[in-house]
């Protein structure tokens, strides 16, 4: 049962009906859902209560932003972004602390994929029926919600979500599944085209890379992937097409365009300048705009760490996310000698979390996705799948005898 609550908060999280139907954020529907998901969790059995490292390192990031707040000029202004965070990290002791079975990740897993799913056909549909923002001398489309729908962050979200494919993709023997997943690509880089967004693009196309790279039949899915990338790009409008084609021509757009990439560049630079001005903490989580008098945010992950959290900051997030892939390298080794099919999940798992981390820290040159939920629900499914590894057979290595070869047998 908990499961299945945690899974209607996700969903709550991620498609925000209560901004798409602004009479349901009258009720306070999202917090009065995970009060009563707290309840629930109280009540519930076979919960997880021994911290892992990774639980100690959010523990210690958490700490940093909270210092960094304390001692901001503008801590009244950072407030909303602070409480915002604690939310996601309130979700994260749930969700870590009550799904402990392989088949409970899986389905939690499954469940995020379909929530992406509704939430992208939600916003296409809403897009041809005319819903968009016009930025850059173009039509974007946008997410339905208003916390994450800007055509950037939109186009994030789903850049983020689609390292889980190769996962189901490789672990279900079903056709019908597997076409499934082939069409939520489609839609995904249908989505990701429209929003116009260059880094969304960028993050797409170091997705399927990545995703080519790791199979043995590299040379044919690149070529492949290549053939589509170009037949996309043809049927495209030409608002998009010279949209994209700044990437590697900034002329061929409008002066917009280049002070947009420009600005990712000036988020790095006032983010070490905050860094010099507020050494410790830096001006404060959540204040970017305060502090540097900009009309727009930092535009850059390493800009934002140094420049609202300080020193603090960068070795708490730092050491978070170098803990997080160590901790992944280490549980791939032993996800490959778990048996049966849950083993094959875990591994695979691995695998989609290293990707999904590498597109993060990418689009952290783009895009100020310190506190983006992503980190914390990514960190916490490696963490239910170090849990459920326990419940799964390891294959032990059983020496040759005399009479025998060398196998593998159950442990």
């Amino acid at each position: 049962m908990m499961l299945y609550i945690l899974i209607g908060y996700m969903f709550l999280f991620i498609h925000r009906p209560f901004e798409v139907w602004p009479w349901l954020g009258e009720y306070r529907v999202e917090r009065l859902y995970i009060l009563a998901a707290g309840l629930v969790w109280l009540i519930a059995p076979r919960k997880r209560l021994q911290p892992t490292r990774l639980d100690l390192g959010i523990v210690a990031f958490c700490f940093s932003v909270l210092f960094a707040w304390a001692l901001s000029p503008w801590n009244a202004q950072g407030q909303a972004a602070v409480e915002d965070w604690f939310k996601i990290v309130v979700f994260y002791v749930l969700v870590t602390t009550a799904v402990t079975r392989p088949e409970e990740l899986r389905k939690l897993l499954l469940a995020f994929g379909v929530i992406m799913t509704l939430y992208m056909l939600h916003s296409l549909w809403e897009f041809r029926n005319g819903r968009h923002t016009y930025r850059m001398g173009i039509p974007r489309m946008i997410g339905v919600d208003k916390t994450l729908g800007d055509p950037n962050s939109f186009g994030a979200s789903i850049v983020y979500a689609l390292p889980f494919v190769r996962l189901f993709w490789l672990t279900s023997q079903q056709r019908l599944l597997k076409f499934c997943f082939a069409a939520y690509v489609g839609l995904s880089s249908v989505c990701i085209l429209l929003t116009g967004s260059r880094s969304s693009l960028l993050g797409l196309l170091a997705w399927g890379f990545i995703t080519c790279m790791q199979s043995s039949r590299r040379v044919r899915y690149l070529f492949l992937a290549g053939a589509l990338a170009c037949g996309a790009f043809v049927v495209l409008p030409d608002s998009l097409q010279n949209r994209f084609e700044t990437m590697i021509n900034p002329d061929v757009g409008p002066a917009s365009a280049k002070a947009s990439g420009q600005g990712r560049i000036d988020g790095l630079v006032k983010g070490f300048e905050l860094w010099q001005k507020y050494p410790l903490t830096g001006c404060g989580p959540g204040v970017w705009r305060k502090a540097t008098g900009s009309d727009i945010e930092s535009h850059s992950l390493y800009g934002q760490v140094m420049g609202e959290l300080g020193s603090t900051g960068i070795v708490a997030f730092g050491g978070l996310v170098v803990m997080f892939v160590l901790a992944l390298l280490k549980f791939r080794r032993k996800a490959a000698k778990l048996d049966g099919d849950h083993g094959s999940f875990m591994h695979q798992l691995t695998g989609a979390l290293l990707t999904a981390t590498a597109l993060l820290l990418m689009e952290g040159l783009f895009g100020h996705n310190l506190f983006r939920f992503s980190w914390l629900w990514y960190i916490g499914f490696l963490v239910i799948a170090m849990q459920a590894a326990r419940r799964v057979p390891v294959m032990a290595f059983v020496p040759p005898t005399r009479f025998s070869m060398p196998r593998l047998a159950l442990r």
